[in-house]
């Protein structure tokens, strides 16, 4: 169905274990508020050598991402949009009410337009599978930029391991080992080739938490 590198981990150059935190302990992680959001404050400055974790949900009525269908045209939007007018999507994981990615920008600017590209046709996408029309996004979007070695290998080991999370948080832990079909680790065709240092070299001399 989906072009896939299968879950080999040698393709991708490092383990996809989740080491850092919410673990697979059930309940672990930091509670949210109810009706927690990303308040709408002035976006800082980014710098181009920073990646950026960026975390996207998605209102109740859409909550379905995971989903054949709705995952097959996600997956499509992110590829559509991975690379353009200088924002790369790296990493990537879909969950059934989130998206989170490992991007990387050449200022706040390009990563405003970059996010809002990818979620436009990720929104358009999904009103046509669920056959509704409205906004799919429940919020802004979360914005964290990466400055050291050691952050940016927490933020793939956690993307690239968040099924395991929640999978954990559930009572229904994975294998530690197991590749996220839903994932860019399984989808690599689907994203762009990082250019920073920190993405290509830098994340290998970090110590990921746990």
């Amino acid at each position: 169905m989906l072009k896939s590198m299968g879950g080999k981990k040698g393709q991708l150059g490092f383990e996809l274990r989740y080491r850092g935190r919410g673990g697979f302990r059930p309940g672990a992680g930091k509670p949210k508020k109810p009706g927690a959001g990303v308040p709408h404050v002035r976006r800082p400055k980014l710098k181009a050598r920073n990646p950026v974790h960026v975390t996207a949900r998605v209102r109740d009525e859409a909550a379905r991402l995971r989903s054949r269908e709705c995952f097959r045209v996600v997956l499509h939007a992110i590829g559509a949009a991975r690379e353009r007018n200088g924002f790369r999507i790296v990493h990537f994981t879909v969950q059934r009410n989130h998206l989170h990615a490992i991007v990387e920008a050449r200022d706040e600017v390009a990563l405003a337009r970059g996010v809002q590209a990818v979620s436009i046709r990720i929104a358009r996408a999904m009103n046509r599978v669920l056959g509704r029309t409205g906004r799919v996004f429940a919020d802004r979007y979360h914005a964290h930029a990466l400055k050291t070695p050691t952050e940016v290998a927490n933020a793939i080991a956690y993307v690239l391991g968040n099924s395991h999370v929640h999978a954990a948080r559930r009572g229904r832990p994975l294998h530690p080992d197991g590749v996220d079909p839903l994932s860019s680790a399984a989808n690599r065709n689907f994203v762009a080739e990082p250019q920073t240092w920190l993405l290509r070299i830098g994340w290998m001399s970090g110590r990921p938490s746990g």
